[in-house]
């Protein structure tokens, strides 16, 4: 079959997240075209393949693409989430990006789409229908919007195995489940299995039927500080804590300590010393109701299921056939070393706050648009690597907080961010008047310099650690 020969300014691979933000930024910000290749046959990458009942860490308001809202900005009045911005799941999710493209990036005339196709590198991509191979001249730069590619439960084999007469199911098969289980261990530590506990214990599962195997406990920010618009106050009052932590902190136990005491930061056993932080939130409410599951083991990783037992790093319990075991383990987001962003006829899409990838995204295409010099555009756009461990947070912060004084600086860049839909803190300066704004900036102005000063000083006293 011979080879189809296409060019454009910028070669996308991956219709994620990153992906989505990127292009639609760059069209926007630009006239460059753009040809999107993905291996799914639709836009929206591991949503398309997440668990029915998972929701965003984030209000939808600021999740998606710059050009086209997601949601409608209300605030929840009731459950878990209530006196908080709304959170699409996966279904609104993908149908968001759907329209996205079919709305937005393909009548803009400047973005074409393959999808169900592999990118094989050399600029090459492969249709999984057809069987067409395309060969790319790509004038300006390939877009990597797949480094980051989180793993899933539905798309990747748990990572222990389980023998003949054990039953273990992928998280999302949840919702299929028809006949009552004896019991179920949730098997993960990260906030899929969460999820699936509070989803199990909201649909009326007694927490004694549950049993949650937790390899490591985690660090999770409190939602409650993740809001923006009219509550962007509150998210300023919780970096104003935050900075506040760091610049009085004498080691990273004591700031953890800190971050806790003032609700900046959660943890579901308050008894277990935290090893893990890979970003997501919880709200208060979630957490006590996770902290009503007493049937905890705490021996490691599941190596195997067995019929009558489950063999762990540190030992075996007791199962049975009849209990239905629930796979929560996969990766998530990857914890990708952290690699320039910019490099010559290639663009790696990371974050640069921790965890907002799609905002990230976004500015990237903004920052490649405006500028040429390749330093420059590395220096305002530092790469932010997912975070993993405790230890990541002060870094996370570090490298968010010095690209945002560089924003500053950057008087279009200021200005698009202030107007960016994708940014949680837009509309703060209009805000900068009224009482509690004020008191915050107060606090924020008098620990910034000391806060950050001590965060370098303590990553350096902990150096290689991970």
């Amino acid at each position: 079959m011979p080879t189809r020969s296409i060019e454009t300014d910028y070669l996308v691979v991956g219709c994620g997240a990153a992906g989505m933000a990127f292009a639609d930024s760059l069209i926007d910000a630009s006239r460059a075209d753009g040809v999107m290749v993905d291996r799914r046959h639709a836009p929206g990458g591991h949503w398309l393949e997440a668990y029915p009942f998972v929701r965003l860490h984030q209000p939808s308001a600021y999740y998606g693409v710059n050009s086209l809202p997601l949601g409608g900005e209300t605030i929840d009045r009731h459950g878990p989430n209530a006196g908080m911005y709304e959170r699409a799941g996966a279904a609104e999710i993908c149908g968001y990006y759907d329209r996205v493209m079919q709305q937005r990036l393909l009548p803009s005339g400047q973005v074409r789409y393959f999808p169900m196709s592999s990118y094989v590198g050399e600029h090459r991509f492969v249709s999984g229908l057809s069987g067409d191979e395309y060969e790319v001249k790509v004038r300006k730069k390939l877009v990597d919007a797949t480094y980051l590619e989180g793993r899933v439960p539905a798309s990747t084999p748990p990572p222990f195995e389980v023998a003949a007469g054990a039953r273990c199911i992928a998280v999302g098969a949840l919702a299929n489940v028809r006949e009552r289980p004896e019991g179920y261990v949730v098997i993960g530590a990260g906030k899929t299995a969460l999820d699936a506990c509070i989803w199990l214990l909201d649909g009326g599962v007694s927490p004694e039927d549950i049993r949650w195997i937790k390899p490591r406990e985690g660090w999770f920010i409190n939602r409650h500080y993740m809001q923006g618009g009219d509550l962007v106050g509150t998210m300023f009052e919780g970096l104003s804590l935050q900075l506040e932590a760091a610049a009085h902190a004498t080691s990273t136990a004591d700031l953890f300590a800190r971050l806790e005491a003032s609700r900046q930061l959660l943890r579901v056993d308050p008894h277990v010393e935290p090893t893990m932080f890979r970003g997501p939130t919880l709200s208060s409410v979630e957490v006590d109701q996770l902290r009503r599951i007493k049937g905890v083991v705490r021996l490691g990783k599941v190596r195997c299921i067995e019929p009558d037992r489950i063999v762990l790093d540190g030992g075996t319990v007791p199962t049975s056939p009849r209990r239905l075991h629930v796979h929560c383990a996969a990766e998530g987001l990857s914890p990708a070393p952290e690699t320039a962003i910019f490099s010559a006829g290639r663009i790696t899409l990371q974050s640069i706050r921790i965890g907002l990838l799609p905002f990230a995204s976004a500015l990237i295409a903004f920052v490649e648009a405006t500028r040429d010099d390749l330093d420059a555009k590395n220096r305002l756009c530092p790469p932010n690597r997912q975070p993993n461990v405790p230890l990541d947070w002060l870094r996370g912060m570090l490298v968010g907080m010095k690209a945002a004084r560089l924003w500053s600086k950057e008087p279009d860049i200021a200005n698009w961010i202030e107007r960016a839909r994708l940014n949680m803190m837009r509309g703060l300066p209009q805000r900068i008047g009224e009482p509690s704004v004020q008191e915050m900036s107060t606090r924020f102005t008098a620990n910034v310099s000391q806060g950050l000063e001590n965060l370098e000083r303590l990553c350096a006293t902990t150096s290689g650690a991970r």
